[in-house]
């Protein structure tokens, strides 16, 4: 059987999405797998995956996934078998007009595991921070200044992705490409790598990094992420990611994953530092991405979350007493239940 070519399409709005796919579909001559065909099956990827060798005479497949399917899920079902099927393309749709109302929603979705929630926006921002192209439909309203700043947000956000305007009549494909779940598409990432170089800039856009060598006094910092960022003191913050230490649990980096008015940090790597010395070296590498941010006041307000001299000075031992108003980190025994 001949190896399959896939086309993702995702996006948080299920109309729009589906007609792009549809319209892929029969610019290609692919295959159309629909999300509602996959959304009732418990692994839509599996099936989908199962469904497009399927695909007849074209070798091509235009799969439209479901709401609540993560990107780098996506990469990794559909590279799992190179011999029957490729993803050269991650198609990511999103609605130009309700686009920053989405990345602000603070609703979540279920996972089909079960006993897990993702948050909508967190979902809609990796999809387009792991795809090859997004596409803004809807956009034709918008005053040209503001087109302008969400297409630069969207770039900012997704360096590696190419972006387009729906135009009736008009689907442009890009090369194919060959996707991982490990890809550093998204600009945080390259960000932290100093490689962040988005092609489309605006005034009102940035991108911030954010080091310190301290960890990070717990019941501080959510007042300031609670009081001082999400109402926007420094700029509407649309993005920050990256790698942080709490205080109160010296032991452990955590990742910093944050869109818009929800944020989480989990604990990465193994358990214990072996030496203090370098227990006490590790503290923020974060990026920010947002519109209109002034990067001093942030950075000020971060400063000031990270332990004091004397707080410093006193030592884990005493780090693990302080407020800790976030939620606790399973053990890999718990969470292997």
């Amino acid at each position: 059987m001949h190896t399959i070519e896939i086309t993702a399409v995702m996006g948080a709005c299920a109309p729009e999405r589906r007609a792009l796919a549809a319209r892929r579909a029969a610019h290609t001559g692919a295959a159309l797998i629909t999300a509602a065909r996959l959304a009732h099956h418990p692994d839509p990827l599996l099936e989908a995956a199962a469904l497009a060798p399927w695909a007849g005479a074209s070798r091509r497949a235009v799969i439209e996934l479901p709401t609540d399917v993560r990107a780098t899920e996506a990469i990794g079902a559909f590279g799992a078998e190179p011999d029957r099927v490729q993803l050269i393309h991650l198609v990511c749709v999103v609605d130009a007009v309700h686009f920053l109302t989405d990345v602000m929603r603070d609703d979540y979705l279920p996972m089909r595991s079960g006993g897990v929630h993702v948050a909508r926006a967190e979902l809609l921002v990796s999809q387009m921070e792991y795809s090859t192209q997004i596409v803004f439909v809807n956009w034709e309203a918008l005053p040209t200044a503001h087109l302008s700043t969400i297409m630069a947000l969207a770039n900012h956000l997704a360096p590696r992705s190419r972006l387009s305007l729906h135009q009736a009549g008009h689907e442009p494909v890009s090369a194919p490409l060959t996707l991982s779940p490990q890809q550093d598409g998204p600009g945080w990432v390259a960000l932290l790598n100093g490689e962040h170089d988005p092609h489309m800039t605006d005034p009102r856009v940035s991108a911030v990094r954010y080091t310190h060598e301290r960890p990070l006094h717990p019941g501080r910092l959510q007042a300031v992420l609670d009081r001082r960022i999400e109402p926007g003191e420094f700029g509407f913050v649309v993005r920050s990611a990256g790698f942080c230490r709490l205080a109160t649990r010296p032991s452990r980096v955590a990742s910093w994953d944050h869109v818009g008015r929800v944020i989480s940090f989990e604990p990465i790597g193994g358990d214990a530092v072996s030496a203090e010395a370098e227990l006490l070296a590790i503290g923020q590498d974060l990026a920010f991405i947002g519109i209109d941010l002034e990067s001093a006041a942030l950075t000020a307000a971060l400063d000031g979350a990270a332990l004091t001299d004397t707080e410093f000075a006193a030592g884990p031992g005493s780090w693990r007493m302080l407020p800790d108003p976030f939620p606790e980190w399973l053990s890999v025994d718990e969470s292997r239940g």
